[in-house]
């Protein structure tokens, strides 16, 4: 599994948190931050999952 998985799912989780907690507190600044957190773990997430892939497919 590439690293790039991980930290995409640890920074996806945490900018739900963020998110969640900006939401409950209506801190719109702390919610936005916490979804552009969560849209960069995922891109991460597809981003190692790719080289997964590409790993697979050369052996």
């Amino acid at each position: 599994m590439d690293k790039n998985r991980v930290r995409g799912a640890v920074k996806e989780a945490s900018g739900s948190i963020k998110e969640a907690a900006g939401k409950l507190t209506g801190n719109n600044r702390l919610k936005m931050k916490g979804a552009a957190e969560k849209v960069e773990g995922k891109i991460l997430a597809k981003v190692g999952k790719a080289k997964d892939a590409i790993r697979h497919a050369l052996r």
